[in-house]
């Protein structure tokens, strides 16, 4: 199966080799039908703290790193 991966903008780079990235959706409600936004956080390995915030980055499912993380970024995207 492959690996699922999500764009979005990191928001913290505080931990060394960890950043928070959140990641927004949109969809359609389906009794309103009218277009809803969520977004979500998640923790995600960076090697050599290469991400600021306000990046655009692509993170990368992975086996568990740590208690929370369990995405990679994605290098060169």
């Amino acid at each position: 199966m492959p690996k699922r991966v999500l764009q979005g903008t990191v928001v913290s780079d505080t931990n060394e080799k960890t950043v928070v990235v959140r990641v927004d959706r949109a969809f359609t409600h389906p009794l309103l039908k009218k277009t809803v936004r969520r977004s979500k956080k998640y923790q995600a390995h960076d090697e050599d703290n290469s991400a600021k915030v306000g990046d655009l980055v692509w993170i990368q499912e992975s086996t568990p790193i740590s208690k929370n993380k369990r995405w990679v970024l994605v290098p060169n995207a």
